[in-house]
């Protein structure tokens, strides 16, 4: 079988496996945030953190729910990390560096999961287990409960509330992420992921000196960290490491794992709003975008230029011999257009237009299909966005599901978009106009240029892979990106849930003849669009200094 071949068998499985889990999983989510019921587990956690978890929320108040809770979790989260050194069952590590602490405390409460370290040689077990795992499960359950708030804006009139967080985020958790990655987790010790609380082992001499490798708590990690788009490697490989990921199969059901929250709720969105074709368009636009992606890259990197990717049968350089082109290819696609930034090949070693593609995805807001929760409330603005641009070109005021969308919400709207690409390229130009920065790259060039771009592009939408080949374990890469995994986490909520709560407040008007219907390819079309001009019209000069540059010079 050709290489070429085995990977669209492989994107076919795929999508296969996502559209059954579509509808049911779907459907699962609305009736979780939509119950009135609480679970006895549920109502121990309610009692233990003092919370009332039936009183309604106006936006205010569910905002600062969401940063008391992640204010708390960052603070636990450095202090574990400084006190690793005299914690039992640390295996001998010392405590983490205060930079480091920082940085790595920000990037697991922000679903970022950025690391600047070895995990191998850095962490313990208490660390992984009681800190990065439990951060791995609430960070992605934040971003579900920030969206289902939005959804409940459009839902909901007469009304400044949105729900309650602390019921949203304890049952996001416990009956949503904790089945799935359970049973993700069973799967992928069958086959071969190791889960254990073993030391490290000397497992042979080579070349004069000893290999070691830890044990852990894997399998379990890897599991939450691909359902809840986290993306941090137990291991510095991360996803190319064969105790994360030892087959092609887990190859591809890690990869499923990344993508069926995310796609799953736009049913959610349209059972909760009541209207599922409203549900269907918004995953028409996701699946596109992802798809498109998905064929450029297998394209770029199945193309044969040059002696040495005609012989190997495509760019496999960086990339695991046991997933192939293919394989890597959809993996890396699926990683950077989700929050997720697990990483099975080195994004620094595709080709110069596929690690642009990479970049690009992140750029797009890692919407198609985004975060656990992240993707659609940010696909939901740019649909807000989409028919603002349609009202302008009809002369009609501009409504979304039965809301209509006037200057406040277009403002909200607008600095939600407008924050990310100034993070990106304000810390990008400043990396690369003072004298220390540019130290850490390991190229000159356009593709240097490429790792800081990537690097602040990665951490300031929460995704969390890296180029490779930047030193980020500096002071400043350590400092400056986990202000950008934060301002880039949490400015956006603000507008997110302070647009809800405007929503939620309007009176519904009337479908009428000259309604732009947000369920028909059109819209779908517009939206597309839309995405992708805003897109390209922000980063366009920034990636013809990098991957774009690398690309056509190659």
């Amino acid at each position: 079988m050709s290489p070429v071949l085995a990977g669209l068998l492989q994107l076919l499985a795929l999508i296969g496996a996502l559209a059954l889990a579509y509808i049911p999983l779907g459907n699962y989510m609305a009736k979780v945030y939509s119950s009135k019921k609480h679970l006895r587990v549920e109502k121990w956690i309610y009692r233990a953190i003092g919370a009332n978890p039936d009183a309604e929320m106006t936006w205010p108040a569910y905002l600062r729910g969401v940063l008391a809770f992640s204010a708390v979790s960052v603070l636990f989260l450095y202090l574990l990390q400084r006190l690793q050194g005299v914690l039992p069952g640390s295996m001998g590590f010392s405590s983490v560096n205060p930079a480091q602490s920082f940085n790595t405390a920000v990037s697991f409460v922000t679903n970022t999961n950025w690391q600047s370290y070895y995990g191998e040689q850095t962490m313990g077990h208490v660390v992984q287990t009681a800190g990065l795992a439990v951060q791995n499960f609430v960070s992605a359950a934040v971003g579900i409960a920030v969206a289902v708030a939005l959804v409940r804006g459009f839902a909901r009139s007469r009304t400044g509330e949105l729900g309650n967080f602390w019921s949203d985020l304890v049952r996001g958790t416990v009956r949503i992420l904790v089945p799935v990655a359970a049973l993700a987790a069973v799967i992928l010790v069958a086959c071969g992921a190791i889960q254990n609380f073993s030391g490290i082992h000397e497992v042979g001499q080579f070349m004069g000196g000893s290999q070691q490798w830890n044990g852990g708590a894997v399998a379990s990690q890897e599991a939450i960290k691909e359902v809840g788009t986290n993306g941090g490697g137990y291991f510095n490989a991360n996803s190319a490491h064969p105790f994360e990921n030892p087959t092609p199969f887990t190859n591809l059901f890690e990869i499923f794992l990344i993508l069926v929250i995310p796609f799953s709720l736009t049913r959610t969105f349209g059972v909760l709003v009541g209207n599922v074709k409203q549900g269907y368009a918004i995953l028409a636009t996701m699946f596109t975008i992802w798809l498109g992606f998905t064929v450029l890259m297998m394209w770029t990197e199945f193309a044969h230029h040059g002696p040495a990717l005609q012989a190997a049968g495509g760019a496999l350089e960086g990339k695991e011999v046991r997933f192939g082109v293919g394989g890597s290819s959809i993996f890396a696609v699926s990683t950077t257009l989700t929050s997720t930034g697990a990483v099975d090949s080195f994004h620094s070693s595709f080709t110069g237009l596929g690690g642009g593609i990479t970049m690009l995805g992140m750029m797009l807001g890692e919407i198609a299909p985004g975060g656990t929760g992240s993707g659609l409330y940010g696909m939901l603005i740019m649909a807000v966005i989409a028919v603002f641009i349609a009202g302008l070109m009809v002369g009609r005021t501009p409504e979304y599901l039965g809301k209509k969308i006037g200057g406040r919400e277009m403002k909200l709207a607008a600095c939600y978009i407008l924050i990310t690409p100034a993070l990106v390229l304000v810390f990008t130009a400043a990396s690369m106009a003072l004298p220390t920065p540019p130290h850490s790259m390991l190229n000159s060039g356009a593709h240097g240029f490429s790792e800081v771009l990537y690097a602040f592009t990665s951490a300031s939408n929460n995704n969390g892979s890296a180029f490779a080949g930047l030193n980020a374990n500096t002071d400043w890469f350590n400092t400056m990106t986990g202000l950008a995994m934060l301002l880039g986490r949490f400015l956006p909520m603000v507008f997110v849930l302070a647009l809800a709560g405007s929503l939620a407040e309007q009176t519904p008007v009337p479908v009428t003849a000259g309604t732009l219907r947000t369920e028909k390819p059109l819209f779908t079309g517009l939206l597309v669009g839309a995405i992708l001009i805003i897109t390209g019209l922000t980063y366009f000069p920034a990636l013809a200094l990098g991957p774009l540059a690398e690309g056509l010079a190659s």
